[in-house]
């Protein structure tokens, strides 16, 4: 090796970031609860024999929030080697992403923003760009994941109350070794009937049976932690 090439090699190394480790230190990577019920999900979140992590609530509970917070700590701890985020893409042609400009992770931007909000708040733009370039960070849309396995991967799939009963049992048994899933959403905001809401369809078979490596967490009005007004909001339409 030249002397050439190994001054390259070294501003290669050098300029590599470790993404696991590289998190804003100003932020803190600790899961503080302001609830009651809070505190249940954080404990579901942070259970490493629990795969399977349900959170049903309305908004401005932390559903989202949380759940995105807790796979950054998840990854920054080499607990897990990826993050994959999923969502209905209800409204869209029934899924179908295809007409839709730019690339994958551009046609799905209107449904994952509240998810790389908070992304945005640990990692810059650009690390969060070279992360999605790496595939750390995957954005896989719901419709497109069957017939794929997750292997140690946390997998946040968000507003699942859009979801069908067949695409939450499809997206439940993608998981892989080492992975964990959780499920968020609020049954009162589906734009699906409740025959086809498989949130709701979920915590029906949950409330008969909760296997063992399965939690749910319920958070109410009493959890919103956003502005205090959503509370009133809520209240307004009963």
């Amino acid at each position: 090796m030249t002397k050439a090439q190994r001054r390259a090699l070294r501003r290669q190394l050098k300029n590599t970031i470790d993404f696991q480790q590289k998190v804003k230190e100003k932020k803190s990577l600790e899961l503080e609860a302001k609830s009651v019920n809070q505190q249940n999900y954080i404990d579901n979140l942070i259970d490493q024999k629990t795969s399977i992590v349900v959170a049903q609530g309305p908004a401005g509970t932390g559903k989202t929030y949380l759940a995105v917070k807790a796979a950054i700590r998840a990854l920054k701890y080499k607990q897990h080697g990826k993050i994959i985020m999923t969502r209905p893409a209800v409204g869209v042609d029934n899924e179908q992403h295809g007409f839709l400009p730019g690339s994958l992770d551009k046609k799905m931007e209107p449904w994952t923003r509240p998810l790389f909000d908070v992304l945005r708040e640990y990692y810059s733009q650009n690390e969060i760009n070279h992360m999605l370039h790496e595939h750390i960070i995957e954005i896989s849309p719901l419709a497109f994941m069957r017939g794929r396995t997750f292997k140690n991967a946390w997998i946040i799939a968000d507003e699942m109350q859009n979801a069908t009963p067949g695409q939450m049992k499809m997206l439940l048994t993608r998981i892989g070794e080492g992975s964990r899933i959780v499920v968020t959403g609020d049954v009162e905001q589906t734009d699906r009937g409740k025959e086809q809401n498989g949130l709701l369809d979920l915590t029906y078979k949950l409330a008969l049976h909760c296997p063992r490596g399965m939690a749910k967490a319920f958070l109410d009005k009493r959890d919103v932690q956003r502005h205090p007004i959503i509370t009133e909001v809520l209240n307004l339409y009963g």
